[in-house]
């Protein structure tokens, strides 16, 4: 730089010049670092914030003093160190020349740098970056945006900044040792799991994807979930490929030989199931033969019922939206509405509105508060012949109040249904039977439109019931507030004098059941460990060899079976009926009494685990389809397992 000229530095107010010279070289300046020769930008419309971050990096200079580059009258009153100051004459400069922001990468070779007392860990701030993009559907990209790396520099200029794929390979990374703490978890596992299978969209084009999800009890009782996958499905995919995705991601996983049941929405083809099980029955995975292995959503059941009642009352609904409308419309007509409510002394406090028609439990709660003002609607359809044609006639109110009776009853089940987080499988028997007498009674009713309605209901409700019944109707045994004894007292009513019939082939279910658990419960292996060290002469490696009462447990086992000893199952029968109570726990109960029940213990974990409904409360009264963030949605494949995997796994963490 031999035509190089060094600027007098005393001109310069930044305390940063005592450690750079500053240097012109034709119409460039350049600022040389005293310590390790490094040339940065030295013009002044580059400000001195990256001079500032080198003198911090500099290895050839000590971090001793670099705090009094954080300047003093920045510090708060109480006298704590603020990270960054902005010289008053330099902010346009530095600040508001977003345009000429520069930050340097420079490779950090320490990942802890302190000032002091104060020290940053560069690569867990990147990874609590990638978590929090991943925990809030953050895009990406949003690590580039300049807004926030403004806001980075200004919190802590110590942060070396990323890039988007900086921050989607961190994402991966959590994903990866997420994922291997969850296989850990499933190989610890003392009982089997439930899978269910969801279907998204993208909102930006027709993307499909299949979500699988594990549902299963753990060593301590709890319900618990953890996703599984999240993958694109080519429309083109025929059936044969569909279950053949489904395959390799249990097999993936190595949770084909666990699994217990798998839940679908009651759209998903018959026959994607029954390869699925034919797969899985040819290696006798399944229990009873897969007679429980194909569930269907109960609460997706309701939503299509549902939707079969609002199809139904299509115009009166509309009519009802004019009609509300037409209130709204001006004060004075809302005044005159407000007068004839008085006049005919309408006590209710629901107030009129537009439903939202993307939940239909807010259409029923539109047509519930107009049903509550019917005479007053009546009355203005009187006095305002204009306004007659959307104004409900009598016909039209007395099929509104029936069809409304069904939607209130569906909203109820779904509440009961989505109460809990993770509801167990003992509930829903009870609410589904309700419902099945409902229906009944409805398919009666003299009105064709009602009659006709409730015939396509029920079509869709017995497709649904003869998949789900037998296991509705053993979870429910398992609840020792009603073992067999709710069977008893709810087939009577549905099947008349075919009910004991149908009681005894459940119990033939529930038997099977109870039979295969034994062979495999733990009990069972000690005692055949045992047998087959007395037939064979060998000791057992898990036995002392000078255990003098082997025979005894031979002898034990040979009087209990001739003596005809109750098992399990039998006890339990027996035994009264636990009070019916509100805070009753089923999983608890369980929990507690596993050593006087263990292999039936074993059965509860299987059968109380399945997720009967496998819709999040949140979405559990949508009329559409699950849909994928739009932050996301552009993003390869592979990336979007991982996050919203990740998602869920960072989220359950954070739960418990």
């Amino acid at each position: 730089m031999s035509d190089a000229v060094i600027v007098n530095s005393s001109r310069l107010k930044s305390i940063v010049w005592n450690d750079f010279d500053r240097v012109k070289k034709g119409d460039t300046f350049v600022a040389i670092c005293r310590h390790c020769k490094k040339k940065l930008s030295g013009s002044s419309t580059s400000g001195t914030s990256h001079l500032r971050n080198h003198l911090i990096r500099c290895q050839r200079r000590s971090n001793h003093g670099v705090a009094q580059y954080f300047s003093a009258k920045d510090k708060k009153k109480e006298g704590s160190l603020a990270l960054v100051t902005i010289d008053q004459e330099q902010k346009n400069d530095e600040v508001l020349s977003i345009v000429n922001l520069r930050y340097e990468q420079e490779q950090i070779k320490s990942e802890h740098v302190g000032i002091g007392s104060n020290s940053l860990d560069q690569r867990r701030s990147q990874f609590d970056l990638a978590r929090m993009i991943i925990l809030h559907n953050y895009p990406l990209a949003m690590v580039e945006h300049v807004g926030f790396k403004i806001f980075v520099r200004n919190l802590q200029p110590l942060f070396e900044l990323v890039t988007r794929n900086k921050v989607e390979a961190d994402c991966m990374e959590i994903y990866a040792k997420e994922k291997q703490k969850v296989y850990e978890i499933f190989d610890k596992l003392p009982g089997k799991i439930s899978v269910s299978a969801d279907m998204w969209t993208a909102s930006e084009d027709d993307a499909a994807y299949l979500s699988l999800a594990a549902h299963y009890i753990d060593e301590n009782w709890q319900l618990k979930k953890k996703n599984l996958n999240f993958v694109t499905i080519d429309p083109s995919y025929t059936e044969d490929m569909h279950s053949e995705v489904i395959m390799n991601c249990l097999m993936d996983w190595d949770i084909d030989r666990k699994l217990f049941s798998m839940i679908f929405d009651s759209f998903t083809s018959d026959n994607i199931v029954e390869r699925i099980r034919d797969r899985l029955s040819q290696n006798r995975f399944l229990h009873c033969n897969g007679q429980l292995f194909d569930v269907r959503c109960a609460v997706d059941l309701l939503n299509r019922m549902a939707h079969d009642a609002l199809e139904a009352l299509c115009e009166i609904t509309q009519k009802i939206r004019e009609s509300i409308r037409y209130v709204k419309s001006s004060e004075a007509t809302q005044a005159t509405f407000n007068e004839l409510a008085d006049e005919v002394q309408v006590e209710t406090k629901k107030c009129l509105c537009i439903d939202n028609p993307l939940k239909w439990n807010s259409t029923y709660f539109m047509l519930e508060a107009a049903l509550e003002y019917r005479k007053v609607f009546s009355c203005l359809r009187d006095r305002d012949p204009v306004n007659r044609k959307f104004l409900l006639s009598d016909p039209e109110w007395d099929r509104l109040i029936t069809v409304t009776s069904f939607l209130k009853l569906f909203v109820e089940v779904t509440n009961v249904f989505t109460r809990s987080k993770y509801p167990t499988a003992n509930i829903f028997f009870p609410e589904i039977c309700d419902i099945h007498l409902q229906l009944i009674e409805w398919c009666k009713n003299p009105d064709e439109y009602i009659s006709s309605l409730a015939l396509k209901m029920r079509k869709k409700f017995e497709e649904y019931w003869y998949k789900c019944s037998s296991g509705l109707a053993v979870a429910a045994m398992l609840d020792p507030r009603f073992k067999m004894k709710l069977l008893e007292y709810y087939y009577p009513q549905l099947y008349g004098d075919s009910a004991t019939e149908l009681i005894d082939d459940v119990f033939e279910c529930i038997k099977s059941l109870y039979n295969e658990h034994s062979i495999v419960s733990p009990l069972a292996s000690s005692i055949n460990q045992g047998l087959d060290w007395q037939a064979s002469g060998i000791p057992s490696s898990g036995k002392d060899s000078r255990d003098r009462l082997m025979g005894f447990d031979k002898f034990l086992h040979e009087t209990s079976q001739a003596e005809g000893s109750s098992s399990d199952l039998d006890k339990y029968l027996e035994e009264p009926l636990f009070p019916r109570n509100v805070d009753f726990n089923v999983l608890n109960w369980w929990k507690v009494h596993t050593p006087r029940y263990p292999i039936l213990s074993m059965m509860a974990r299987n059968i109380l685990g399945i997720p009967i409904s496998k819709v999040a409360a949140e979405s559990r009264f949508d009329t559409g389809g699950r849909m994928l963030n739009h932050n996301w949605s552009s993003l390869p494949p592979t990336t979007i397992q991982a996050l919203m995997c990740s998602q869920d796994w960072i989220r359950s963490e954070l739960e418990s």
